[in-house]
């Protein structure tokens, strides 16, 4: 299956907003890794501790801004400056449950944080190509048996999910009025849920049982019912990463993109913990009926055909090998191992197909 080119970003100038983050983290080491010049934008990192400052993600960047890309004009400097080629965005308020306790500083984020890199790429000449992260959360949830191809009706009942279907809209607005006259490709990524060392934010189901079974809690899971595609973050960032070669030679492939595993692969979150404990040797877990909290989908799969026919993209890892690379991870991290070397580590492997 194809793999990113290092040759192809070797020297390339790359933008990557939310580089403080877990996602864009990974994907500032694997773009430096590559040789690629990368100019990092986002707000400071939100976790104690973070991968940013664990991996010394500022390093490996040529220049590295703490910024709100809600403010708009301060945003269009910095991308001036930067001059970027490449860019990938994935700054953005990405909890579903933080959603519900701050819907307008989301919406804020997620629409008008979208539409203002969007705005400050409007006649940048350096600019060919930009692949713009959402979410699979993004379609219209019927909570059907089918999974969600590229085409199917957006939306969201949470503000989070509503807020990155609305992005949607904007990156497509964009795309058709102004950038594809300018020569640029723009594209939008649709994730699956990811996994893999390294994320520490809140409501994210192996660093809440890593963090549960490191103190001796129980891991407390609401929806134990609920079907996700879960995916090592590998996955997905390899992804965009041949998406953005692949449209920089041909910029007709602009468009959205599922990326996730085969949808028969998509697994309940209980047996995703119940994996992770066998993996990590125990550990307590209370199950609960799924009444507890704010709404959230119970089944959500994702149709990959088109980034196996368009991009000859495929999955490395099952379910089973991520998330013992996943508890790997954090087991040796925890034990003093270097985050960036751990990283750098599971890229290489990634690459050569170990």
């Amino acid at each position: 299956m194809r793999r990113p080119d290092p040759a192809f970003w070797r020297g390339r100038n790359v933008l990557v907003t939310g580089h403080t983050g877990f996602k864009g983290g990974w994907l500032t080491l694997w773009l430096a890794r590559m040789g690629a010049a990368v100019t990092g934008i986002a707000l400071p990192p939100n976790t104690t501790p973070s991968l940013f400052e664990r991996a010394g993600i500022a390093g490996h960047c040529a220049a590295s801004h703490f910024h709100d890309i809600r403010d708009g004009a301060g945003l269009a400097r910095l991308v001036r400056e930067a001059a970027p080629e490449i860019v990938f965005h994935l700054a953005a308020q990405p909890l579903v449950r933080a959603s519900y306790r701050e819907p307008v500083a989301t919406f804020a984020a997620n629409v008008m944080g979208t539409a203002h890199l969007l705005d400050a790429l409007r006649d940048l000449a350096s600019a060919r190509v930009a692949v713009m992260i959402t979410t699979d959360k993004v379609y219209h949830n019927r909570e059907w048996p089918y999974p969600y191809r590229e085409d199917d009706a957006l939306g969201g009942h949470d503000p989070y999910s509503a807020s990155k279907a609305a992005s949607e809209i904007v990156i497509a607005s964009y795309r058709d009025s102004f950038l594809r006259a300018q020569g640029m490709a723009v594209a939008s990524a649709r994730a699956g849920n990811v996994i893999g060392g390294g994320d520490w934010a809140e409501d994210r189901l192996i660093p809440d049982a890593v963090r549960a079974w490191l103190a001796g809690d129980v891991l407390e899971i609401r929806r134990p019912a609920a079907i996700r595609p879960w995916q090592h973050v590998l996955e997905p960032l390899c992804g965009y990463l041949v998406l953005a070669e692949a449209m920089a030679g041909l910029p007709a492939l602009a468009g959205a993109y599922n990326f996730g595993p085969p949808t028969h692969e998509a697994s309940t979150v209980r047996d995703v913990v119940d994996l992770a404990r066998s993996i990590w040797g125990g550990g307590e877990v209370r199950y609960g009926d799924g009444s507890r909290g704010p709404h959230e989908a119970n089944w959500l799969a994702l149709e990959v055909a088109k980034v196996r026919t368009a991009l000859g993209l495929g999955p490395r890892w099952a379910l089973r090998e991520s998330v013992e690379r996943t508890i790997r991870w954090y087991r040796e991290e925890a034990g003093g191992a270097d985050a960036a070397a751990l990283c750098s580590a599971e890229i290489a492997a990634f690459e050569d197909g170990r």
